[in-house]
């Protein structure tokens, strides 16, 4: 007997049965899916950067790093907050004063705001990331063939959904 003859009839791939059992299994599958990618995804960001010449940074601590050298214009830390959908900025700026301490983010003031700009170490720290990137992780999904549009689409629909879920959140609190 051929097994993927088989794949459907054992339902989609879930770590939650009992959630799955809903008027929306697919959302289940989403799910589990998502969680795969998101350990694997921050895994990723630690070991990218610790390849690059900086080990012992958190997930979180790599994006924020990231986002601060976007553009190359300082941030506040409610906007590192909301482009990140962190909800608890105190994790945000735990997170910057331990980056300031290695030297790849300063810290600044726009009227009483504070706001992180990235360094020269921050800089190159974020090339050789770029580079590390290119050859393991770009070089690989472009070995997939996978469609690009077809990533734009799911990171669009990522974004949607995560609207969703806060909104649905918002709900949950209120119950």
């Amino acid at each position: 007997m051929d097994p993927s003859n088989n794949a459907g009839a054992l339902g989609p791939v879930v770590s939650s049965a009992h959630l799955a059992n809903s008027g929306l299994p697919e959302l289940s599958e989403m799910e589990f899916a998502l969680t795969m990618a998101n350990n694997a995804f921050q895994r990723w960001m630690v070991r990218c950067m610790t390849a690059a010449g900086m080990p012992s940074l958190t997930p979180l601590e790599v994006l924020i790093v990231h986002l601060v050298h976007h553009r190359e214009r300082p941030k506040s830390l409610a906007d590192i907050c909301l482009v990140l959908n962190v909800e608890d900025t105190h994790l945000v700026n735990y997170a910057v004063r331990k980056l300031e301490k290695q030297g790849l983010v300063q810290s600044g003031r726009n009227g009483k705001e504070k706001t992180v700009s990235i360094t020269g170490a921050g800089q190159d720290y974020c090339s050789q990331y770029g580079r590390v990137r290119e050859a393991l992780l770009v070089r690989a999904v472009s070995q997939m063939g996978v469609d690009k549009a077809e990533i734009s689409r799911l990171a669009a629909l990522l974004r949607a959904l995560s609207g969703v879920y806060d909104q649905a959140a918002r709900g949950a609190a209120a119950i």
